[in-house]
Formats: C-alpha cells, structure tokens, sequence
C-alpha cells in the first residue's frame, strides 16, 4: 500500500492504517528504537507507542515524507525512554558513543533559548546539504539512526578505521561550521 493511501486511512480513522504502516515501516521504525535502546522490550514499546502517537497526530498532521514523519516519532520516542532509563542507570547502545562523539561539536542545549534551536536546525540543515551525498549519508546514519560504525563500514563496503576517521572529519566540519556562525559548542 502506498503512503497516500496509508495516510488516508488515518484520516478516515480506519485502524487498517496501523496494520499497513506496522508491515511497511515496521523493521524501519525497530531499527531506529533498537540502534538508540539497545533492548528489545523497549524498543518494542518504543515501536508501539510510535503507531499510538502517528494514530494521534493523523489528523491534525498530513505528512509529505510519512517515512520522515514516522522516523522522527520513533527517534523521538526512543530518546525519551533512553533518556529516562539513563537517569535510572547508565547504559549499553551505541547512545553513549553517539552522544560523545558530538558533544564538542554541538553547542550547549541548555544555553539555547528556542529561537537559537531554530537557528541550529538551519544551520545543521545547511551543513548536511553542503556534504556529498555519501557523507551525508554515512553522517545521518551515524548520528541520526544510531547506527554502529562496524555497520556503516558493511553497508558502505568501508574499513571502520576509514568510517571512524571520515566520521571525525565530518564532525570537525560541523564544529567549524557552527562556529562560524555564531555558536559556541
């Protein structure tokens, strides 16, 4: 079924939009939660709350990119429960690795106001079209899926010395990149 039509059975309140969407972004929507969990429970909640949360906002929302739009559920929600379940204990996934290796390219979070948080998404935007379309990618799978650099390096057919090293020159971009326009990471 096509994502039109899926959506369309959101809007009709039809529950076979839920069944559609669990069989075409399923494995998509699991990736994403397991990649930031690390846990197949919590990432099976993840997942199911991410159906919950995509039944609630169709309608109001009409997505142009579904995968997008679901994606970002799923990320969001995978957050929050790794966030949470961090508070209580520190813990596996590639999180960790993730969150560290941005933590000096990215600026404070909590020196932000949301109008700077609009003016990061531009620039991060802006950063990620300069990049050719590998690196962008490679960049985005990394630190927007989570995903492992020994994956990367499988999916790219790349040495993970060769993903680990262009990783931190992205990175060292990113810094410069946010410097230059007025953010102190």
């Amino acid at each position: 079924m096509d994502d039109k039509t899926i959506i369309r059975h959101y809007w009709d309140r039809n529950e076979i939009a839920l069944k559609e969407t669990d069989e075409k972004y399923g494995p998509f929507c699991t990736s994403i939660a397991m990649n930031i969990l690390n846990d197949r429970e919590d990432t099976k909640e993840c997942v199911n709350d991410t159906y919950l949360k995509t039944w609630n906002a169709i309608p109001p929302a009409r997505p142009a990119v579904f995968p997008a739009f679901i994606g970002r559920i799923t990320r969001n929600l995978a957050f929050d429960r790794y966030n949470s379940r961090k508070a209580a204990k520190r813990g596996g996934g590639e999180m960790n690795a993730v969150l560290e290796e941005l933590e000096e390219s990215l600026p404070d979070r909590t020196a932000n106001v949301e109008s700077d948080e609009k003016e990061l998404a531009e620039a991060l935007n802006e950063f990620l079209t300069s990049l050719p379309d590998k690196n962008r990618d490679i960049f985005v799978l990394r630190y927007w899926h989570a995903e492992s650099v020994t994956n990367i390096a499988k999916i790219f057919d790349m040495t993970e010395n060769s993903v680990s090293a262009l990783l931190s020159r992205l990175r060292n971009k990113l810094h410069k990149h946010l410097t230059e326009r007025g953010f102190e990471p």
